[in-house]
C-alpha cells in the first residue's frame, strides 16, 4: 500500500462524511470523485473498489451513533429525552424496523445488480436527476402545516411508506436521506422529524449493506488493501462528524430546494463536461 493509495482513500472518506447526510448522495459523489481523478478500479480489483464505497459509509454510521447517543438509548427504553411523559408518543424500534424491511429485502434480493450494473457516472447522472424532481415535488406539494413536528409522532404507516421511498436510495446517486426526508416531508412530516428518523434509520441499512458487501468480496480484501479501507473508514467518520449537525440545523430553514438545485446543476455539468 503506497501513499497515493492511502491518499485516494482519505480523499474519499471526505466526500463521502461530508455529503452522506446531505440529500445529494454521497456514493453518487463517491463514484464521481472517483471515476474522472482517481480509479480506484485499476488500482484494485472492481469489487474491491465497490466494496470500499459501500463500506466506508460505516465511518459515518459510527458519527450518527456518537451525536444521537441519547436518541438510541432512548429506542433501547435506557434513556428518557427532554419533553417525554409515560403517556406522551416515543419512536421505538418496531416502527424504526418497519421502515427498514422494503429496501432490506430488495437490497439483499438485487445487492449483486445494483453492484454490476448501477455503479456507474452514467448512472449516478439519472439518479441526480431524478432525485431532485423527487425533492422539488416534496417542497411543492407538503402539507403546509406539519402533522408530525417531531421524530417521536411518527406513525407506523408513516415509517412504511418512508422505507418504500427508501428503497429509491437503491439507484446510486439518488441519495438515500434525500429519498426518505422527500418522503416523510410528503406524508406531513416536518423537515427536522423526517431527517431524524433518516438518521436513525441509516444506521441498521448501512451496517447491513456494509456487510453483505464485505462477505460477498471476502475473499478479494488482502492485507495490503485494509489500510485503505481504514483510512476512508476514519476519514468519512471525522468529516461526518463535522458535517452532521451543520446539516441538521440547515435543514429545517432551507428546505429541500436548494440542494435540488445543487444536484440539477452537477448532474449538467458532468454531463456536458465529462460525458
Amino acid at each position: 500500500m503506497n501513499l497515493w493509495e492511502l491518499f485516494v482513500g482519505f480523499i474519499l472518506g471526505l466526500v463521502e462524511g461530508l455529503t452522506e447526510f446531505a440529500p445529494v448522495s454521497s456514493t453518487g459523489h463517491m463514484i464521481i470523485v472517483d471515476d474522472f481523478l482517481f480509479h480506484s478500479k485499476e488500482m484494485f480489483p472492481p469489487s474491491v473498489a465497490n466494496t470500499f464505497k459501500v463500506v466506508v459509509q460505516l465511518g459515518s454510521i459510527l458519527a450518527v451513533v456518537v451525536l444521537m447517543w441519547d436518541r438510541f438509548m432512548n429506542l433501547l427504553g435506557l434513556k428518557k429525552l427532554p419533553g417525554q411523559t409515560p403517556s406522551g408518543p416515543r419512536l421505538n424500534l418496531l416502527q424504526v424496523f418497519v421502515g427498514l424491511v422494503p429496501a432490506g429485502v430488495l437490497g439483499v434480493l438485487f445487492n449483486k445488480k445494483i453492484d454490476e450494473y448501477l455503479f456507474s457516472t452514467r448512472t449516478v447522472i439519472i439518479g441526480l436527476v431524478l432525485g431532485a424532481v423527487l425533492m422539488l415535488a416534496a417542497d411543492w406539494f407538503r402539507p403546509r402545516r406539519p402533522k408530525t413536528e417531531t421524530a417521536d409522532q411518527i406513525t407506523y404507516v408513516q415509517a412504511f411508506f418512508v422505507g418504500l421511498f427508501q428503497c429509491l436510495a437503491l439507484w446510486p446517486g439518488f441519495s438515500r436521506s434525500g429519498s426518505t426526508i422527500s418522503g416523510g416531508v410528503l406524508l406531513g412530516m416536518s423537515h427536522r422529524a423526517a431527517a431524524d428518523f433518516t438518521f436513525i434509520m441509516a444506521v441498521p441499512i448501512m451496517a447491513g449493506a456494509s456487510f453483505l458487501s464485505l462477505l460477498k468480496s471476502w475473499d478479494s480484501i488482502t492485507a495490503e488493501t485494509i489500510p485503505f479501507f481504514v483510512v476512508g473508514f476514519i476519514s468519512a467518520f471525522i468529516f461526518a462528524l463535522l458535517s452532521i449537525r451543520f446539516f441538521l440545523k440547515l435543514i429545517n430553514r432551507i428546505k429541500l430546494a436548494p440542494f435540488a438545485i445543487y444536484r440539477l446543476v452537477l448532474a449538467a455539468v458532468i454531463y456536458f463536461v465529462f460525458l
